[in-house]
Parts: C-alpha cells; sequence; structure tokens
C-alpha cells in the first residue's frame, strides 16, 4: 500500500536529504523550486514492489528513508541484484533522455520513503532551465563510473576482498579495533556486492583469520590494519 504525502509535511531529515541528492544538491533557486514543487512524496511498507522490469515507466525517484533493492528476473525465477539505493541515492532517472519501460524491478526492503518525479515534467524543465539538463548528465555520468568500478572490482576482487574493501570504507578508524553496524540484512549486501548470501557467508568465515566476527548486523574488527592485507 502507498501513502501519498505532500512535500511540506516532510520532516527536516528527509527534506534535507531531499536537498542533498546529487540531482538537486548543485541546482541554482529557481531550478531547484521547479524540481521541489513536482515533487511527490510516497511511503512503502517493506516488500512492496515500486515498479516491474518492462511497464511503462512514469517517475523517476529519490530515496529518503530506509533502502530499496533493484533486481531482475531470468525465465526461471532467479534473481540478479543490480543495487542496493539508501537515503540521498536516486534511481531510474536513466530513463530521463529517453525510455517509456522501466529496466529492471523495484521493491522495497524495509520501510521506505521516496521522492517521486514525474518523468514528463522533469524532460520539460530541463528544456527550459540548464541547470536541472547538467544535473541530469552528471547523474547518467556518476552512475558509469559507478557501474565500471563495480564491474573491475567483481573482476578483479575475491568475494573476502569485496567484503573486506565494504567494511573498510565504512570504519570509522584508521587502525586498531573497529564496530560496524550494517544499515540493512546482510542478504541485501550480498546482493550490493554482487554475491550470493551463501557466497557472503563464506566470504565471512575466511575473515575471521584476519580478526572479523559476525553477530547479527554487527561486524566487529579486531585490526583494521589486518584487514587492510587481505
Amino acid at each position: 500500500m502507498t501513502t501519498v504525502n505532500k512535500i511540506l509535511r516532510l520532516n527536516t531529515r528527509d527534506k534535507n536529504t531531499l536537498l542533498r541528492t546529487s540531482f538537486l544538491s548543485q541546482l541554482g533557486p529557481t531550478a531547484m523550486a521547479s524540481m521541489m514543487e513536482i515533487a511527490n512524496i510516497s511511503t512503502y511498507e517493506a516488500r512492496d514492489v515500486l515498479f516491474r522490469e518492462g511497464e511503462p515507466s512514469d517517475c523517476f525517484y529519490s530515496v529518503l528513508s530506509g533502502y530499496v533493492r533493484l533486481y531482475r528476473l531470468n525465465k526461471d525465477g532467479r534473481e540478479a541484484d543490480i543495487r542496493i539505493c539508501g537515503p540521498g541515492d536516486t534511481f531510474a532517472e536513466c530513463l530521463l533522455p529517453m525510455g517509456d519501460k522501466y529496466l529492471y524491478n523495484a521493491q522495497a526492503a524495509e520501510n521506505t520513503t521516496l521522492a517521486r518525479f514525474d518523468l514528463q515534467r522533469v524532460r520539460a524543465l530541463a528544456e527550459q532551465e540548464k541547470d536541472i539538463a547538467k544535473a541530469i548528465i552528471r547523474c547518467l555520468s556518476d552512475h558509469l563510473r559507478t557501474t565500471m568500478d563495480c564491474i573491475a572490482n567483481d573482476r578483479l576482487q575475491t568475494a573476502p576482498q569485496r567484503v573486506a574493501h565494504y567494511l573498510l570504507t565504512h570504519c570509522a578508524t584508521d587502525g586498531g579495533p573497529a564496530s560496524i553496524r550494517l544499515p540493512f540484512q546482510k542478504s541485501l549486501l550480498a546482493g550490493k556486492l554482487g554475491l550470493a548470501p551463501e557466497a557472503l557467508s563464506r566470504a565471512f568465515s575466511s575473515l575471521r583469520r584476519a580478526g572479523v566476527t559476525v553477530r547479527g548486523r554487527t561486524i566487529q574488527i579486531s585490526d583494521v590494519n589486518a584487514l587492510r592485507q587481505i
């Protein structure tokens, strides 16, 4: 079930998240006001499907709170995660230059609040506002770079190295012990890293020798420097 609210009913945290998204953050005052005017706010419950691959596309989205899983299905029903989107991320904006059907499935991974932007209205605004046209190009460029990094990591890093890299980028310290709490279930982390859940479990097991222990969502690292050697 989806509940639509007005932008003015956003709490301060969610409104600030929207203003910091890569798409809106560098807009000038006029372009920013135009985008905020057409934003619609929706809330979704865990496992709600936002859209399915091949359905007619009408919006792109910004995540304000919660997480959204983007994935594809093959003819046998097997799933492949494409991306896990969290607060501040946008998705489906690749359809802004062209496209009338969604290219993947999108599902709320937990209770989630999203800003929705009508594709046709944003396309029309981009014809009038140079800032919005530049924002579209910037977002597509960012996604291309991220995709290239993801492909390179998949080919150059083993599963334990992918997990180690994720943990190191989320450590608050450069050395010594550290503790990390995952913001989502380990099944989502597996998808984010391009791993099957069982492969993620094996990767964590192999990282025990580097002092990594897992208790639910909490990851304990006995020595950050040792983890860097993986």
